[in-house]
C-alpha cells in the first residue's frame, strides 16, 4: 500500500501547523504532504505586518517564521502563487490553479485540511473596489500597501473602521507624517472593549493627532478620472479627502470554496468543527480564522480570527491526521494591543456580551499605577472586571494603560479559563517588588473590589 495524502489549502498559520505536526508524526514513506498558497510567503505574521508598515519592524523577512523552502526541506511540498478554485470531496480531489500562467490540474487527497483563513469585510457600498483602497490580510496586502507609502504621493490617509487592526495601520501612517483619520459606526473605537474603557482609547488616538469620526457609516468611495479613491462620504454626508483608504473593519471566514464544495459551515458563519478540527464532510479537517470555535463562557460559536487560535487549532488537526490524539478547548476571546504607548487588553465577556449571554454580574473599576507609585517608570493603569452575581465567577476583564499595563490581562485570562472567582483571585500568591508592580497589584485591587460588589449585591 502506497503513502497517504494529505493536501492542505492555504500555507500560513493554520495550514502549515497542521502539514508540519502530520509530517512529523508521519514520514515521507506513510504519508505526502501537499499545501497550496496563493501567497509567495508562508508562515508569516499577519499581526505584525501594521509594524512593518510604520517601521518598527524594517524588513519583510522578519515577519516569516518559515519560508516556503525550509518547509520542502522537511518533506512538505509547497506550492506557491498557486490557488485551489475547486474541491471535489466525494472524488477527493482539488483543482489547482497556477496564477503565473494560469495552468489548471487536479490533485488527489486521502485528506484534506482547509485553513483558507479570512478576507477583508468590505461594506457594499460604491467605490469599495475601486484602486488605491486596500485590504491588510496577507503579507502581500502589506507590501502592496507600504509600496504605495514608500512612494511619496500618499498625503491623506482615510481608515475604514475603528478595530485593532485599524487603529494598528492608523498609528504606522501616523508614524510616517500622513494626515490621518478613522471612520467607524461605533461610538468608541475597538467595539468589543466596553463604552467605558473605549473611551480612554480615543483620548489616546486623538492625542496622536489622529481624526476620529465616530458614530457614522460610510456610505460611499469617491473616485476621481482615472477610477482612483479620491475621497470617502459618510451617510451623515461628510466629504474626508483620501489619497489613499484602507480597511480595517476586521475580518470575515474565507468560506466560499467550502460551501461550493458542501462543507457545512455553522451558526456565525465559519467551518464547524469537532474539538479535533474535523468537519463534518469526510477526511476533510479545517483549522484557523475560517472555522467557528465554541466560547467557554457564553456558550456560542464564534469566530475569532488570531494567529495563536490558528496555530493551537492547526496542531491539533495535525497530530489527530498523523495518528494521535489532541484536541481544540475553544476560546475565551483574549486580545491585545497598543495604540502609541496606550496598551489595552480584554478576555473573557463584556458588559454587551455577558447580557447576551444571560448573565446577571456586577462591575469593578479601579485606577493604579504599573509600579509603586514612588518607584520611577510607573504608568497608570485601569482594570474593569464583570462578575457574575452571587458565585462571584470571572467573566471578564478589560486593562487599559501605559507601558507595562497590558500583559496582566494573562493572569485574568488564567483565571477565567480555569472558572475562578474574585475571591480566589484575591488570594493569588502574585510577585512583588518596587520595580514591576504596587505592593497590592491592580489585579488584586480590581479583585478585592469585585469581591465587594458580589458581597454587597448578596444582601440586597
Amino acid at each position: 500500500m502506497g503513502a497517504q495524502r494529505l493536501v492542505v489549502v492555504g500555507g500560513d498559520a493554520a495550514g502549515m501547523s497542521a502539514a508540519s505536526q502530520a509530517r512529523k508524526r508521519r514520514g515521507p514513506d506513510e504519508l505526502e504532504v501537499v499545501a497550496f498558497e496563493r501567497g509567495r510567503s508562508t508562515s508569516y505574521s499577519a499581526c505584525g505586518i501594521p509594524y512593518w508598515i510604520g517601521g518598527a519592524v524594517t524588513a519583510r523577512e522578519h515577519l516569516v517564521s518559515r519560508t516556503p523552502e525550509q518547509h520542502r526541506r522537511n518533506g512538505i511540498d509547497v506550492r506557491v502563487r498557486t490557488e485551489v478554485v475547486a474541491i471535489d470531496v466525494a472524488a477527493r480531489k482539488v483543482r489547482a490553479r497556477e496564477l503565473d500562467g494560469g495552468a489548471e490540474y487536479d490533485e488527489p487527497f486521502d485528506d484534506l485540511v482547509y485553513a483558507a483563513g479570512s478576507i477583508p469585510m468590505r461594506p457594499p457600498v460604491p467605490g469599495i473596489d475601486a484602486p488605491g483602497v486596500y485590504g491588510v490580510q496577507t503579507l502581500d496586502d502589506g507590501e502592496a500597501l507600504r509600496a504605495e507609502l514608500d512612494g511619496g504621493r500618499v498625503e491623506r490617509v482615510v481608515i475604514v473602521g475603528g478595530g485593532y487592526i485599524g487603529l494598528e495601520i492608523a498609528e504606522a501612517c501616523r508614524a510616517r507624517g500622513l494626515e490621518v483619520t478613522v471612520v467607524d459606526l461605533s461610538a468608541t473605537p475597538v467595539g468589543t472593549f466596553d463604552p467605558d474603557v473605549g473611551a480612554f482609547i480615543a483620548d489616546a488616538v486623538r492625542a496622536l493627532g489622529i481624526t476620529l469620526v465616530l458614530s457614522e457609516a460610510v456610505s460611499e468611495i469617491e473616485t476621481g478620472p482615472d477610477g482612483r479613491a479620491v475621497a470617502v462620504h459618510t451617510a451623515a454626508g461628510r466629504r474626508l479627502p483620501a489619497d489613499l483608504v484602507v480597511l480595517g473593519l476586521g475580518v470575515r471566514p474565507n468560506v466560499a470554496l467550502a460551501r461550493e464544495a458542501g462543507i457545512p459551515l455553522g451558526t456565525s458563519g465559519g467551518i464547524a468543527v469537532d474539538h479535533l478540527m474535523r468537519t463534518r464532510a469526510p477526511h476533510v479537517w479545517a483549522a484557523g480564522d475560517c472555522v467557528e470555535s465554541v466560547h467557554r463562557l457564553s456558550g456560542q460559536r464564534v469566530v475569532v480570527a488570531l494567529g495563536t487560535h490558528a496555530n493551537k487549532q492547526g496542531r491539533v488537526a495535525g497530530i489527530n491526521i498523523g495518528g494521535g490524539y489532541a484536541t481544540f478547548p475553544g476560546v475565551i476571546g483574549t486580545a491585545i494591543t497598543k495604540v502609541c504607548d496606550l496598551e489595552v487588553a480584554r478576555t473573557g465577556l463584556s458588559e454587551r456580551e455577558a447580557e447576551e449571554a444571560g448573565y446577571r454580574f456586577v462591575t469593578a473599576s479601579v485606577d493604579s499605577t504599573t509600579r509603586a507609585g514612588y518607584f520611577p517608570g510607573a504608568k497608570p493603569i485601569r482594570l474593569k472586571l464583570l462578575a457574575e452575581k452571587r458565585t462571584g465567577q470571572l467573566l471578564g476583564a478589560q486593562i487599559v494603560g501605559r507601558e507595562e499595563a497590558a500583559k496582566r490581562i494573562d493572569v485574568l485570562a488564567a483565571a477565567i479559563w480555569n472558572e475562578m472567582g474574585v475571591d480566589e483571585i484575591l488570594s493569588l500568591d502574585l510577585a512583588y517588588a518596587p520595580p514591576f508592580a504596587p505592593v497590592w497589584d491592580p489585579v488584586l485591587i480590581a479583585a478585592r473590589k469585585a469581591f465587594d460588589a458580589v458581597e454587597a449585591d448578596s444582601r440586597r
